[in-house]
């Protein structure tokens, strides 16, 4: 493909495909959390229940055309709609334009597209679907086999164990580990504090959610997505609860959307961006 199209057609063609799977990822932020299936019936207005034609669902450029308004009611649509399918063909472009198109860059995409339609869940209903988490997970590992992580933390391990693991096998054992562990720490975490305070502190689907980068991104990829996570959700949890006068004790943090946040910029900056800070 290279060969026929230069770099920035390329990530062109990829920013257009994003749009088609933002609008996708509209289907299943709205449909998943509600138990609703994403195949049948077809796109419809939520409040008068008209199916949307399809030229009224041209990703971006319908709202735009529609002033964000039901043709058939003139119910208002959600920017969020319009905001996903940008934002998806806007991380496909940058992913394709630094990396080309190669296995890498078609993981990162899916994975990235996950994220999204995870970070939007959370923010829209405090769940995050297991399609999302436990079907990211398995797709990570199964993925890892033949677009290894880059880690090299359970290949260290396993030698300081006196095992020397191929390299498919430690290919999954990096992916495995990198979900795994951080899941089943903030797991442990999450349970102490209920036990203690008596309220959840973190969500088993934040939980899910971890596992789930882990296996795309190894240990230090999770690791770095968990940090961002904390920080950005304590800065702005905490202005949020400024600005509405809301009460601490019962705010529910979509901490969900933070980690999805600092995993997708993991991907689009790279796992050792923060030190080229210090250069």
């Amino acid at each position: 493909m290279s060969e026929v199209f230069t770099p920035l057609q390329q990530a062109i063609l990829a920013g257009i495909f994003g749009l088609l799977i933002g609008s996708f990822l509209n289907v299943c932020i709205y449909r998943w959390p509600r138990d609703l299936s994403v195949v049948s019936p077809r796109s419809r207005c939520p409040s008068c229940e008209t199916t949307i034609a399809w030229y009224d669902n041209v990703p971006v450029l319908s709202w735009i055309l529609l002033r964000a308004r039901c043709r058939n009611c003139g119910a208002a649509i959600s920017a969020r709609y319009a905001f996903v399918e940008a934002l998806t063909a806007a991380c496909f472009f940058w992913i394709c334009r630094s990396g080309g198109i190669a296995p890498d860059t078609l993981k990162s995409c899916l994975f990235v597209s996950m994220l999204i339609g995870l970070v939007f869940s959370d923010l829209e209903t405090l769940l995050l679907p297991d399609q999302f988490t436990i079907g990211g997970f398995w797709i990570g590992l199964v993925l890892s086999a033949f677009i290894p992580v880059s880690d090299s933390i359970f290949a260290t391990v396993a030698a300081l164990a006196g095992y020397a693991p191929g390299p498919r096998v430690a290919a999954v054992g990096e992916s495995a580990m990198g979900g795994l562990l951080p899941a089943a720490i903030f797991w442990f975490l999450g349970w102490a504090f209920e036990k203690l305070r008596h309220k959840e502190g973190l969500g088993f689907g934040d939980v899910k959610m971890i596992a789930m980068i882990g296996a795309f991104l190894g240990l230090r990829g999770a690791l770095l997505s968990i940090v961002l996570a904390s920080v950005t959700g304590s800065v702005f949890g905490l202005a949020w609860i400024v600005a509405t006068r809301k009460d601490a004790s019962t705010y529910q943090l979509p901490f969900g959307s933070f980690l999805g946040a600092g995993a997708i910029l993991t991907v689009l900056a790279g796992q050792d961006w923060y030190w080229r800070l210090f250069l």
